[in-house]
This record gives structure tokens, C-alpha cells and sequence, in this order.
């Protein structure tokens, strides 16, 4: 019976995060399946062992094989890590890597950068068929360290016919591959659908009728798209935004990856989902930034936003064909070589950092319909009855007179801030 160990990286997620639904590897759990009932022996391993104990278990299993996943292609240094410990620790095993990663470099360089034998590009086909009627082997990450988790992971579909510059799905999965119902799949109360464009299934409807039974029946609790909604379709079929509400979606997401001038087109698919149910504040709107649209077009962007009291979903541009991405938040003056800084573009790492901050600001500011941010509150620094204070006053005018007077800093959201020179 042939041994297979199933690696997922020590990528760089807080601990916390280490099985949220945006990391959960749900490709290494279809394959789990497939091959536990086709007489494999299968192991799910995080990283490298930490303990004594984990590694005499890992020693004891002895595996014939050892398939790594990656994710993004500028963490395949962890990629690269974790093969090399293994072929280490086992050399006699085959070492294989697919994944996101994997898809998108030739097999050949990602050979010879991570010391791996074998490169898996793409899907698996029989083992995404054969995950349709099989569930995830969603046992095996309580035995991976991992929290347990209680909700499931769906494809609707595979693929996307948009072919967006900075993506990379298009090139991973070419071919879209829509499925007509996810019903039989659903075992959980909470679901989380992976794909990268769910309302461009042609059975869109017939999916969420079957989503909205399942919530009349007290089924399910609530659905997430991870990939958000494709705007453009939503304002073709509007009536689709009262059945994603009906069937439980929450937080609701589109996408305004272009210039500011689309702005027309974006409030109306704002408000296509408002009028459906949804609270503004519970709305987020993909940004993508550091990319081909400017600082200062991004921050009208942003204020936008703002007028309309929708959350910021912000997204840094990163190359696919980067290997590295030493980025840091509390570093300033970082170059290029640190991180990808899209110079032709007019960003810099004081432009990058200051509309990351001012997203941060401003969606507190949405959430708590506060109309400035302030350090000092976010803080605690002053109590309730200060809010409460300030909520009180009819005008901006009147609250900026009022926090002046107490001594306590604040930021307005509806005015491009650049960076502190």
C-alpha cells in the first residue's frame, strides 16, 4: 500500500489564521480522499515537524511519496523549504509540487529552484470529479495541528472566461467548468465558495434556489464567495442580487479593479445589493492598488467609497513571476528590492503604505459610522460618553471644534491624504 505525506508549507499566516477559510488546503483534502479510497495511505503534515513526537510519527510513516502544495509565487521560498527538508528526511521518496505556484512557472524552473522531482501543473481532473461525490478529507487537519473548523469549502465552477492582466486563474485553470447544483455536496451549516467567478455560471439561478431552500430549512447559515461577485453580470441580471441575499450570502463583494470613471457603473451595482437588503457598511469593494492606476486616482477612488459608506477589500499588486515579497508595514523607505514597487505607475513605498492606512482608517470609520478616525478612540484613549458626545453634534464643523478642544487627534476620510513628508 503506497505511502503519501501531504505537505502544506510553513507559509507566513499568523497562527491564528492558519486554517481561515482563505487558507484552508482544500485541493490537498479532495486528494486526501481520492486517494485514502483508491488504497493509499495518506498523511496531512504543516510544515516541518516541531516536536520529537511528530517526528518519530512522520519517521514511523515512512512515505513513498511526498506531494507539496504551493500558494503564491512570491512565497515559493517556503515551497522550496519544505522540499528540501524532506528530500532530507526521506530520500528514497519521490517529492512532487503542484499548486498555485507550480501552475504558474515551467515545471523545469521550478525543478531546479526548489530541488523537487516531479512538477503537478493545474487541477487534478479525476480527483475534482471524484470530489463532487466525495467529501474532503476535512478529518485529517485536526491531526495537521490545525483548529477544527466548522464550515466547507465549494466549487460552483472552475475556471474563469475574464481574462484580467493580473490574474492568474485563467492561466491555472484555462477552461471554465461550470457544474448545475451543489446540493448534494453540503454538509456543513457554513459554506465558503471558491470561485473565482460563481455568477458566471450558466446555472447560477439553480444553484442559489438551491442555496435558498436550503436556508428556509434552516440548512445552512450563511454563504461567503471568497472571489466576491462579478459586478458587470449582476447589472445584466439584477434580480440575481435579491436571490444572493435570499440565500444567505453575507458580505457581499464586486470588484472596481479600472479607473475612477467607472464610478457610475460601480454605485449602481452598490446599489442593486442595498435595495436586495444589504447594509452599506456590510458591502466591500475589491481595490487593487500599487498597479497600473495611480496613488492619487486610487484615493478618489477610495473617497468614493466613502460617500457611498462601502468597505474597502484592498489588494497589493504583486507580479505573478516574482519569487520574493519581503514587504513590511512598519518599515519605511523600503525599495524595490524588498518589495514590487509598480514605479511606472507613479507608487512608491510612502504611496503603497499610506493608501493601505488610509483604507484601514476609513473602513473603521464605515463600520462604526464614525465620520473621522482617531487614533486616541481606536485606543480607548476617551470613553463612551466622549463618542456619544461627539455623535451628538450635528456638523463635521462642530465635531472638529469639539475634538480640538479635548486634545485628541482625528482623521477625515473624504480628502486624499498623502504621505507625511
Amino acid at each position: 500500500m503506497l505511502r503519501v505525506a501531504l505537505i502544506v508549507p510553513d507559509f507566513p499566516i499568523p497562527p491564528k489564521s492558519k486554517n481561515h477559510k482563505n487558507f484552508l488546503p482544500i485541493g490537498l483534502l479532495k486528494i486526501a480522499t481520492y486517494l485514502r479510497d483508491h488504497g493509499f495511505q495518506v498523511r496531512l503534515m504543516r510544515g516541518i515537524p516541531e516536536t520529537i513526537e511528530e517526528t518519530v510519527k512522520l519517521m514511523e510513516f515512512n512515505p513513498d511519496e511526498i506531494w507539496v502544495t504551493s500558494l503564491f509565487t512570491y512565497w515559493a521560498k517556503y515551497v522550496k523549504d519544505a522540499v528540501q527538508y524532506y528530500k532530507k528526511m526521506f530520500p528514497n521518496a519521490k517529492v512532487k509540487v503542484g499548486g498555485i505556484y507550480a501552475s504558474l512557472f515551467p515545471p523545469e524552473e521550478v525543478k531546479k529552484y526548489t530541488g523537487c522531482d516531479e512538477v503537478y501543473q493545474g487541477i487534478i481532473p479525476e480527483v475534482e470529479e471524484y470530489a463532487t461525490n466525495h467529501f474532503p478529507a476535512y478529518g485529517l487537519i485536526k491531526n495537521a495541528n490545525l483548529r477544527p473548523i466548522d464550515y466547507q469549502i465549494i466549487h460552483t465552477s472552475r475556471g474563469c472566461p475574464r481574462k484580467c492582466p493580473f490574474c492568474g486563474t485563467w492561466r491555472i485553470e484555462p477552461e471554465f467548468k461550470p457544474k448545475r447544483s451543489i446540493k448534494n455536496e453540503i454538509r456543513f451549516e457554513k459554506i465558503v465558495i471558491y470561485d473565482n467567478n460563481l455568477l458566471m455560471n450558466p446555472f447560477i439561478e439553480n444553484i442559489l434556489n438551491e442555496l435558498i431552500e436550503l436556508k428556509k430549512k434552516r440548512k445552512i447559515k450563511w454563504v461567503e464567495s471568497q472571489s466576491g461577485f462579478d459586478g458587470r453580470i449582476l447589472l445584466e441580471k439584477p434580480h440575481l442580487a435579491k436571490m444572493i441575499k435570499e440565500a444567505g450570502f453575507r458580505y457581499p463583494r464586486i470588484a472596481w479593479d479600472w479607473q475612477y470613471e467607472q464610478h457610475n457603473l460601480i454605485k449602481k451595482q452598490i446599489d442593486l445589493l442595498v435595495e436586495a437588503g444589504y447594509k452599506s457598511k456590510d458591502i466591500f469593494v475589491f481595490m487593487l492598488y500599487n498597479w497600473d492606476i495611480p496613488f492619487e486616482e486610487m484615493e478618489k477612488k477610495r473617497i468614493k467609497c466613502w460617500e457611498w459608506q462601502v468597505q474597502i477589500a484592498d489588494c497589493r499588486y504583486r507580479p505573478l513571476n516574482q519569487l520574493y515579497d519581503n514587504y513590511n508595514p512598519r518599515i519605511i523607505g523600503q525599495t524595490s528590492k524588498d518589495y514590487y514597487i509598480h514605479e511606472k505607475a507613479g507608487w512608491t513605498d510612502a504611496f503603497v503604505k499610506q493608501f493601505r492606512k488610509n483604507v484601514r482608517r476609513q473602513n473603521i470609520c464605515v463600520r462604526h459610522r464614525l465620520p473621522f478616525y482617531s487614533k486616541n478612540f481606536e485606543h480607548k484613549k476617551f470613553g463612551r460618553d466622549i463618542i456619544n458626545k461627539i455623535r451628538s453634534l450635528k456638523t463635521l464643523e462642530e465635531k472638529i471644534r469639539y475634538m480640538d478642544s479635548i486634545g485628541t487627534d482625528y482623521w477625515i476620510p473624504s480628502k486624499i491624504a498623502y504621505p507625511e513628508k
